[in-house]
């Protein structure tokens, strides 16, 4: 299973860096709009994904019309925490994206008006304002994973000085 990982304008480095090791390890694809708040080169980023940036395929955009041209027939999901459906409620695709907005504000509101069938949200208390974006990309990239039964993923660690047999 092959899913793509889009953010929108992403302002903290750490987020993204976060966001990009979670990408090699499931194996999607990130996919970065510009304008970012942030170099790649910067020492957060390179801290938080660690040496797994040479193992991601990225991808970057100048804004949202570039990304729409380069993937016209995209099944784009919009994790918002203004969606009227939870995002356990729909079934990922293969290859589908799902779009991330900036930490400081989320994806534009006319972009979800746009595609109110594509918008999930992750239920949370109320008052709750919203949570780390870098959380947020894992739990529903996850679930996409889980549907399809963690596809081409192994699913049992190993100990380093014994076996799970041994016991």
């Amino acid at each position: 299973m092959h899913v793509n990982i889009v953010l929108l304008e992403p302002e903290i480095p750490s987020n993204t860096g976060n966001i990009g090791r979670t990408c090699a390890a499931t194996g999607a694809s990130l996919h970065l709009i510009e304008p970012l708040g942030f170099h790649l080169s910067e020492k957060a980023i390179r801290r938080s994904g660690m040496d797994y940036w040479k193992e991601i395929e990225v991808f970057r955009y100048l804004n949202v019309e570039d990304f729409m041209d380069k993937n016209p027939d995209a099944r784009i999901y919009y994790a918002t925490t203004k969606a009227p459906r939870a995002y356990t409620e729909v079934r990922f695709e293969e290859d589908c994206f799902i779009m991330f907005g900036k930490e400081s504000a989320g994806i534009p509101e006319k972009i979800l008006h746009d595609h109110p069938e594509s918008c999930i949200r992750i239920p949370m208390v109320t008052d709750t304002r919203s949570l780390n974006l870098s959380n947020s990309a894992a739990i529903i990239l996850y679930e996409a994973l889980r549907q399809h039964g963690f596809e081409g993923m192994e699913e049992t660690g190993q100990l380093r000085e014994y076996s799970w047999q041994d016991r």
